[in-house]
C-alpha cells in the first residue's frame, strides 16, 4: 500500500465483502469500490442497495478530507436493535473526481462484529478515525497507529 497514490483514487472491486453484527449479515456485495491512498489500508464503500434497509440512522456532524471533501455520518443499528455510534460514513456531494463515490457508505470495521473480504477476517485500521481494511494482500506501517499522526 505504499505504492498507493496521493490523491487517492477509487477503483471498482468485485471482491465479496460481507458485514456481520449482532449475529447478521447486514452487507454481503460483489460490487464495492476501494479507496486506495498512500500510508492507508483500502477503505471499501459499498452501495447503499447493499445494505440491509433500515439500520442507517443520519447524525449531524461533518469531517472534511482535502481529497473528497465533505463527509457525513451514520449510527448503525443492529437487526436486534443494538446501535452502534458514529459507525458508517458517506461523502453525498464529494469533491471533483469521487463522484463514484456518491450512493456508498463506508463502515469502520472495528466497530461492526464481523467484516470479510473474499471470506478473510478483516483487521481494522488503528485509531479511531481511520476505516481502512487490512487484509493479507496489504503490508504497513499504516497511519493511525501511535506516532503516525504527523506522516
Amino acid at each position: 500500500m505504499w505504492d498507493y497514490p496521493r490523491p487517492p483514487i477509487v477503483v471498482p472491486s468485485g471482491e465479496r465483502v460481507v458485514i456481520e453484527l449482532d449475529g447478521e449479515i447486514v452487507v454481503d456485495t460483489r460490487r464495492s469500490l476501494r479507496v486506495l491512498e498512500t500510508s492507508h489500508p483500502p477503505v471499501y464503500y459499498v452501495p447503499g442497495n447493499a445494505i440491509v434497509p433500515g439500520l442507517l440512522t443520519p447524525i449531524s456532524g461533518t469531517t472534511w478530507c482535502e481529497f473528497k471533501g465533505a463527509a457525513s455520518y451514520f449510527d448503525v443499528a443492529s437487526p436486534s436493535g443494538r446501535l452502534v455510534a458514529r459507525a458508517a460514513w458517506h461523502y453525498p456531494e464529494p469533491t471533483d473526481g469521487y463522484a463514484a463515490l456518491v450512493g456508498h457508505v463506508a463502515f469502520y470495521p472495528g466497530r461492526m462484529d464481523r467484516c470479510t473480504v473474499d471470506q478473510e477476517p478483516v483487521v481494522a485500521q488503528h485509531g479511531d478515525f481511520y476505516g481502512g481494511w487490512i487484509t493479507s494482500k496489504v503490508t504497513g506501517p499504516f497511519k493511525g497507529g501511535p506516532g503516525t499522526d504527523r506522516w
